[in-house]
């Protein structure tokens, strides 16, 4: 084993020992956990260790809930050019696992992933057997690498993406980073400036590909029709009433679109105003600022009657993997995790949709996004909610102007697509032992 892996690994035992008293407590507390740590120490069940006859065995790693969704597309062209492939799906985080579960049907398997730890690698590796490892956007695990590589499996990075923060910090132990980089056998990169900057990281040029988003395939395929009439009669909305999502949003922006909320309701009283949280478990803290705000009536999602909202103005979103299907139903949406320093959330879903999008400054994991739609004239930042209040205004008094900016930023998604069928043919190349070329 290579020095600078011998102390990788020990730095990864002593976080283990200094979080051992957590773990305790969350595995006492908690049962999902117990499975949980379970799978990430690598003993995955006897009846899921296997692929068996199945091949080839793919093994996609996703950290969580957007990198899912991203590498959706992906999975789903595999499963239909590889209808006996044996689809391994980890993800990190529990709301990964969710959506991978509720939505990935694809996968023959849904796990957690294994922390980078040798035993762990090398328990998960020893029972899957993959014969091609892909990791989504910006998962690079040295442990993994190099012991796929050692068992002869092929690796990939798709949908790959080096944020200028990040190259700051990979950039100060670049000696170490080479040589992780090197294990990967393809690197397929967003963006131009992801290659440079992964290349400048020690990655060999001849691996690296420009490929293009994901997500904006994950956006159109997700943008259904029949979605937007579930909503409809979920909610007991008629057409043309008027909607304003905010989507994925974090501690400290539900403020500011309450009180955007409030004075374009002086305007608008007919408006109606749906939350959709980044983090369900905040819904309780929501609640209480609506009351505090005194907007009007609210109901959960989950606790919404047969005959939908009734007269409530305000609807709380407490369920998960929904959040695309609400787009459809907005007039006016937001993106969270944009105000705050968050760097983001997808603003590609209601888009999409047709919808023009609001969002914060903080947009650094949706640059690519945000310029295209700047573009088309159907994405615009704002620094507060009196400008997103004037945003909101001015569209709502022009609608004719709104939908037609909408429409311009979707047929901007629609001539982007294609990011998905690129990364697949790399995909196919490894599987094939051909050079990805």
């Amino acid at each position: 084993m290579p020095k600078v892996y011998f102390l990788y690994n020990l730095l990864w035992i002593m976080v283990v020992i200094i979080c051992a008293p957590f773990f305790l407590y969350k595995l006492l507390s908690y049962t999902d956990w117990r499975r949980a740590l379970r799978e990430k120490l690598g003993f995955v069940p006897e009846g899921q260790s296997m692929p068996g006859v199945q091949k080839p065995c793919i093994w996609v790693q996703a950290v969580s809930m957007g990198e899912v969704s991203a590498i959706h597309p992906l999975i789903r062209l595999l499963a239909t050019h590889y209808p006996r492939a044996y689809i391994i799906l980890t993800t990190s985080t529990e709301s990964g696992q969710k959506i991978a579960r509720e939505q990935v049907k694809e996968a023959s398997l849904v796990s957690y992933a294994p922390l980078d730890l040798y035993w762990a690698v090398q328990h998960s590796l020893e029972r899957w057997r993959p014969d091609l490892l892909i990791i989504a956007e910006t998962e690079i695990w040295p442990n993994l690498l190099r012991m796929a590589k050692e068992k002869g499996v092929r690796t990939m990075l798709a949908n790959g993406r080096i944020s200028a923060r990040s190259y700051r910090r990979y950039r100060r132990t670049r000696f170490f980073w080479a040589e992780v980089l090197d294990y990967f056998d393809v690197l397929s990169m967003i963006g131009v400036p992801d290659g440079d900057r992964i290349i400048a990281m020690g990655a060999n040029p001849v691996k690296v590909f420009v490929n293009g988003n994901c997500k904006f395939d994950q956006a159109i395929f997700k943008a259904e029709a029949e979605f937007k009439k579930e909503m409809q009669n979920l909610l007991s909305l008629q057409e043309g009433d008027l909607v304003f999502v905010a989507g994925s949003t974090h501690e400290g922006e539900e403020e500011v679109i309450l009180q955007t909320f409030l004075r374009v309701r002086q305007e608008f009283p007919s408006l109606i105003l749906i939350i959709v949280p980044r983090h369900i478990d905040r819904v309780p803290k929501i609640e209480k600022l609506v009351m505090d705000y005194k907007v009007g009536e609210f109901v959960r999602r989950s606790k919404l009657p047969e005959e939908g909202r009734g007269d409530r103005p305000i609807i709380i979103w407490d369920t998960f993997g929904e959040l695309s299907k609400v787009y459809s139903i907005a007039t006016l949406v937001f993106c969270g995790g944009s105000l705050v320093p968050k760097r983001g959330q997808n603003i590609l879903e209601p888009a999409a949709w047709g919808k023009v999008v609001f969002y914060g400054p903080s947009i650094e994991d949706f640059h690519d996004a945000h310029e295209l739609l700047q573009e088309a004239g159907a994405g615009f930042m704002v620094k507060d909610y009196k400008e997103l209040g004037e945003r909101c205004l001015y569209f709502l008094n022009h609608p004719t102007e709104l939908k037609k900016r909408g429409e311009a930023g979707k047929e901007i998604l629609e001539a982007n697509l294609g990011a998905a069928q690129r990364n697949f043919e790399l995909a196919r190349r490894l599987l094939k032992n051909e050079p990805g070329k």
